[in-house]
């Protein structure tokens, strides 16, 4: 059955991490009946343990709801978007298949940086805004501090916002109406050619790959061939239907409605988020506008601790892929660890999420080296290249300039830590745009610096320099030029590759001392001595020294003539020599986490 148009409700839920929103959703498809009580489990739509436990979402789904009121079926149809930096352009695509947004904002925290920023994206679609505070039952809610907030952001009235809290349940019925009332239906007319967005896809292993969509027009039917305009693959619908906690199958769905599709697709190169799906006979003239392909923003290389382990680390790495598009990898080595992948993630949570999933679900022992973006060298003889590895930097003669990624950040935090924050902002090369009082205890700054700052570790020091009450948000606006340095960290003399890193001038001095002197706390001794050096190209900029465990030799002369003593320590001396030459210097696997975590 298809419903008409007017009937259908097309909306997303913006909210900052641990604002409810998931709380919220399950309390909707209670309401809706839904999802029967007996399949009822806490944050029904989050699907991977790491969710749970996290508290985040990772991957965006969608789920339809029937709600009757006035004797009228309505279909609403909630497509849950991720909350966190790193998936922002999924984000955008979700928004992109709404008409409206729930505004989630928590009642006993207000506005956090990352849901602005969301919200501006849902704002320049055109979505209509239903702004709803949550978390009401709790003693700290400051409802009316917050709803003076949201009045400010985004210009409503008060009586507009709605009250509500995920956990008691209060509020639910008036904020479903109000997606009724307020949200408009979608427009399209379901005669015209199809036209529909790809707004995300999942990974099954015995289906392959499913592409969940919304169409704008047009009518799509079991067993229609289709097109994806951006990738030009043409497949048969085998399957299509409508979301609700399964997959329930339709003869055809048209404008408006929201759905998946399955079409036997093996790899998920073929099905981008934000691909236009339409017909091979009647195809529509444009695709809808803004897909692109996701670039990742941070590289690093992942190796398997054990090397007979690599074609399992493949197998695994490629896998994972499948329900993770946005994960790039290509094989790479390195002489001190191996073989292994340099792998692109969309940033540090996307990383630390891959990693955890290699260990939990596929069991694998991973190295990671450190983190960097990618640079863009531009050499003497008027090439550019693009470095994604410390190592690919080329040698200093033959470069012209570098250029490195740049960022546009906000922070917004309390008034009480705007000092260190600004130092921290200052001492990673950030230049302060611009600092905006949003009520008396809410202040936003606004920054530019480089991406390559941001990736070891400057959200942790936020969070501990503003106990947890700053919300970061960025967003990438190209490439400036500055003055790189690789620093190469040497063992006796050989450069260790895993090791080296990209840096700027200014910081090269400390961090390579830093790097010896950790360096020297965990490498064990040898028999004979090791020279730990940090260089930058052909000088060495700072230097520690292992010393070698001795063995005393001379312990059984006591007494006579010197030269007896003379000959033994230069025998041993020859011996240490030679050792030297044909020793080689093992790295505790310790050695490369903590020069990771290095501060």
């Amino acid at each position: 059955m298809n419903h008409n148009m007017k009937n259908i409700r097309n909306f997303c839920i913006i909210a900052h991490i641990d604002h409810g929103k998931s709380t919220l959703s399950d309390r909707l498809l209670q309401a809706t009946k839904s999802v029967e009580d007996r399949d009822f489990i806490d944050q029904v739509l989050d699907d991977m343990d790491l969710e749970r436990e996290r508290g985040i979402t990772i991957k965006s789904h969608a789920i339809q709801m029937l709600h009757e009121t006035n004797d009228t079926e309505y279909v609403l149809n909630l497509i849950d978007t991720p909350g966190h930096v790193d998936f922002s352009y999924e984000v955008s695509r979700s928004i992109a298949a709404c008409e409206g947004a729930l505004l989630i904002v928590d009642a006993t925290q207000g506005v956090q940086a990352q849901t602005i920023s969301t919200l501006y994206q849902a704002i320049d679609h055109d979505l209509e805004i239903i702004p709803v505070m949550n978390k009401m039952d709790l003693d700290n809610a400051m409802p009316d501090e917050v709803e003076d907030q949201i009045v400010d952001l985004i210009g409503c009235k008060r009586e507009e916002v709605l009250r509500a809290s995920g956990k008691t349940g209060e509020g639910i019925d008036t904020i479903l109406q109000a997606i009724i009332d307020r949200v408009p239906p979608p427009e399209g007319n379901p005669e015209a050619p199809l036209q529909a967005l790809i707004f995300d896809s999942i990974y099954n292993s015995y289906r392959g790959i499913i592409a969940y969509f919304r169409i704008f027009n047009g009518t799509i039917k079991k067993g229609d061939r289709v097109k994806f305009i951006n990738t030009g693959h043409e497949y048969e619908a085998d399957e299509i239907g409508v979301l609700k906690l399964k997959m329930d199958p339709r003869k055809s769905l048209s404008a408006g409605n929201v759905g998946y599709i399955i079409s036997g697709i093996k790899s998920a190169k073929e099905v981008k988020v934000g691909d236009t799906i339409t017909h091979v006979d009647n195809p529509c003239d444009k695709s809808v506008s803004g897909f692109e392909d996701v670039k990742p923003m941070l590289f690093a290389g992942i190796y398997p601790v054990d090397a007979d382990d690599f074609e399992e680390l493949r197998a695994s790495i490629e896998k994972l892929q499948l329900n993770d598009a946005s994960l790039t990898f290509e094989p790479e080595s390195s002489a001190a660890l191996g073989f292994g992948f340099r792998c692109g993630f969309l940033g540090l949570l996307h990383m630390e999420i891959v990693q955890e999933r290699l260990d939990r679900e596929f069991d694998m022992d991973v190295i990671t080296t450190v983190p960097n973006v990618s640079y863009v060298a531009h050499l003497k003889n008027g090439k550019t290249i693009e470095v994604h590895n410390p190592s690919g930097l080329p040698e200093p003669n033959d470069l012209e300039y570098v250029e490195e990624p740049y960022i546009k950040g906000s922070i917004i935090t309390h008034p009480d830590f705007i000092g260190p924050i600004i130092k921290l902002i200052i001492d990673r090369r950030g230049e302060l745009r611009n600092q905006l009082y949003l009520t008396s205890n809410r202040v936003e700054l606004s920054f530019e610096m480089p991406l390559g700052e941001i990736v070891i570790d400057f959200y942790d020091k936020l969070k501990s320099m503003s106990r947890g009450y700053a919300s970061f948000d960025y967003y990438q606006t190209g490439f400036n030029t500055s003055k790189l340095v690789r620093l190469d960290i040497l063992l006796n003399g050989e450069n260790v590759d895993a090791l080296s890193t990209l840096t700027h001038v200014d910081n090269a001095y400390p961090l390579g001392r830093r790097m010896c002197e950790k360096l020297k706390e965990l490498i064990p001794r040898q028999q004979f001595d090791v020279a730990i050096q940090a260089a930058i190209g052909s000088k060495i900029i700072a230097r520690e020294t292992v010393k070698a465990v001795r063995k005393d030799v001379t312990s059984k002369c006591y007494g006579g003539d010197i030269t007896r003593k003379r000959k033994l320590l230069e025998k041993q001396k020859k011996g240490k020599k030679r050792m030297r030459q044909i020793g080689t210097v093992e790295i505790p696997q310790s050695a490369f986490l903590a020069v990771l975590k290095m501060d």
